[in-house]
């Protein structure tokens, strides 16, 4: 029976890419176009998606048209055993009904971007320089030598991003990808009681991993989607996703330059797919990263971000921490594509921090 089966959705399959054939008959053209306009609601309404494709494609995490559409053609023909030209059949045809990829108006444009929420760092004085706080469908990286406040930024941010978005946050749970050990849950107690919230259920909505190694690491991406998944329709869905740090764990295994292809393939791959999960889920990634002093730099400050072009041309946003006076901290704007260069200072309080 397993056998009839597998053979008849086959057969439905092979049956539907006959369908997207071109015909010479004008008519059956249009025959063929009418039968493409239904409504696409399920993997199985893509066209050359039967039963059998569809539940591969299930099973390696690709469980929704906006899935399909952010896809790659290799990706698909791997995971589902189909033919490159087949997955950019079904690719083109879910990248039309999720309204993915296709040109849009400016202000149409404009019009969306006003659905990006906002975290407040709990410094206002920060918020200003990152355009009103760390931003969702974006990657926000904050670089800086030991004790400069990258992982205290991160602590804070996972409390205010379970705020109601009236108070800054966006009453969102929170994902934490420890590479470094350094996510300590008496720090966000004292956080949450300092700021008038329950510690007790603040902690209750953080999910936290210990990434061991880079290939760990990028696994636990792709489990920090299903989690994601699994939170979308409840009262706190996932809005924050916190790497801390992005970079240690390339670092310390890819090592001389007779590495450095691969690990920046590597690395390129890894925020491909944060960058799909941001966008795919409207969730803010806030990263860290470690720093590296430039030994010919004889001229200004010679600290520079680890991970080369490749991050740098990857985060959103970027933002070099140093410390200041009196114990406070300078953030300096680097990069950003919609907000000019500046500086903000601020201090780490019990409350996290704040100006």
């Amino acid at each position: 029976m397993a056998k009839k089966k597998k053979v008849d959705d086959e057969i439905k399959e092979l049956e539907e890419f006959e369908e997207l054939e071109i015909q010479d008959n004008p008519a059956e053209t249009t025959v063929k176009k009418k039968k493409k306009e239904k409504t696409v609601a399920t993997l199985e309404d893509l066209p050359g998606v039967g039963p059998a494709t569809a539940e591969k494609l299930r099973e390696a995490g690709y469980d929704s048209i906006e899935a399909i559409a952010v896809a790659s053609p290799m990706e698909l023909k791997e995971v589902a055993g189909i033919s490159e030209g087949a997955a950019l059949k079904i690719i083109q045809a879910a990248r039309e009904a999720a309204n993915i990829g296709t040109f849009m108006r400016a202000d149409e444009y404009y019009e969306r971007r006003k659905t990006v929420g906002k975290i407040t760092t709990g410094s206002k004085s920060l918020d200003k320089l990152l355009g009103g706080g760390i931003e969702t469908q974006a990657i926000t990286e904050f670089f800086g030598e030991f004790g400069s406040g990258k992982s205290q930024t991160a602590h804070t941010l996972a409390v205010t991003a379970q705020l109601p978005p009236e108070e800054g946050g966006l009453n969102g749970s929170v994902v934490w990808i420890d590479t470094e050990n350094t996510f300590r849950p008496e720090r966000i107690r004292q956080i949450a009681e300092n700021r008038g919230l329950d510690p007790d259920e603040v902690l209750k909505h953080i999910y936290v991993a210990r990434a061991y190694n880079s290939n760990h690491q990028m696994l636990l991406i792709e489990k920090a989607e299903e989690i994601i998944k699994e939170k979308m329709e409840s009262e706190k869905p996932v809005k924050l996703i916190i790497i801390d740090s992005l970079m240690a764990h390339f670092r310390a295994e890819y090592v001389g330059r007779g590495s450095l292809a691969e690990r920046q393939q590597k690395l390129a791959k890894h925020l491909a797919d944060i960058h799909r999960v941001a966008n795919l889920y409207d969730v803010a990634v806030f990263v860290t990263n470690q720093v590296q002093a430039k030994p010919d730099a004889f001229f200004g400050d010679p600290t520079r971000p680890i991970g080369g072009h490749i991050l740098a041309h990857s985060a959103t946003v970027r933002i070099y921490l140093r410390k200041g006076k009196a114990g406070k901290r300078v953030a300096r704007l680097i990069d950003a594509p919609h907000l000019p260069e500046g500086e903000a200072i601020f201090r780490i309080t019990e409350k996290g921090i704040e100006d």
